[in-house]
């Protein structure tokens, strides 16, 4: 039987992905995930596309205490409670994400890391910093081993940036998937469409330098779906429900 083979967020967009033994999968999403996100001197938001050095830092982010960590390449950390002022509306996916500014050393200490002036938002709850309706990304191990297969070389998942990773079934059967309801774990989710790839995943999660041509090699055998060069699912939360390392998949 299918069962999940890894589970990461990100706290902050664009940051390092931080990996987790259980998550909590709202109607939402993971109240954790992607909590914060990143923008420029002009309101727009950054990511890896932007600056790769930045999937570099680690976040560490304590939803209860609301205390966010950063750890940047060099040793040196910033961190302390998070507080939040003057509201910002920044475009994802080609809709608006509301949030407000946070106070404290972060932005500064991630301008001086990137080279250019950033800034760090707290998205409002719910806010919907992923994708709008489709809050789960599934991508299975043989997936990425078909991937492989044509690199010549293992394929680190941390690439894709997916919530969660499957094991256990054949490569991209994930596809099947989409308009189907699958439990995973306690929660219940329906894939709704394919993830479209971009050049963050031809860079390296250790180096943040591209030494992979994903891209090419992904258009080499995958017709497009729902979105252009398609590797993985995106879905909604039709059911909450708690998903642990090595929980069932089932259709």
């Amino acid at each position: 039987m299918p069962s999940v083979a890894w589970l990461t967020i990100a706290p902050v967009k664009a940051l390092a992905l931080v990996a987790r033994e259980e998550i909590l999968l709202e109607r939402h999403g993971v109240s954790e995930n992607r909590r914060f996100f990143i923008v420029d001197e002009n309101g727009r938001k950054v990511n890896q596309k932007d600056c790769g050095r930045l999937g570099l830092v680690r976040p560490r982010w304590d939803e209860r205490a609301e205390t966010l960590e950063l750890t940047f390449p060099d040793g040196s950390t910033v961190g302390g409670a998070v507080d939040v002022d003057g509201a910002l509306t920044a475009d994802f996916y080609g809709g608006p994400v509301a949030g407000r500014l946070v106070v404290g050393p972060w932005s500064q200490a991630l301008s001086d890391y990137a080279g250019r002036e950033l800034r760090l938002v707290q998205a409002d709850p719910g806010g919907g910093v992923d994708r709008p309706g489709g809050p789960v990304t599934l991508l299975s191990t043989g997936s990425l081993d078909a991937l492989g297969a044509r690199l010549g070389t293992e394929v680190d998942p941390r690439r894709f940036r997916m919530l969660i990773g499957i094991d256990g079934t054949p490569a991209h059967e994930e596809d099947e998937w989409i308009g189907r309801p699958v439990r995973i774990g306690e929660a219940l989710v329906r894939p709704l469409g394919h993830v479209g790839r971009c050049a963050v995943t031809t860079q390296n999660p250790e180096t943040a330098t591209p030494d992979l041509d994903t891209l090419k090699a992904i258009r080499s055998y995958r017709e497009d779906g729902t979105e252009p060069i398609p590797f993985g699912v995106w879905g909604e939360v039709a059911e909450p429900g708690r998903i642990r390392l090595g929980d069932p998949v089932q259709i």
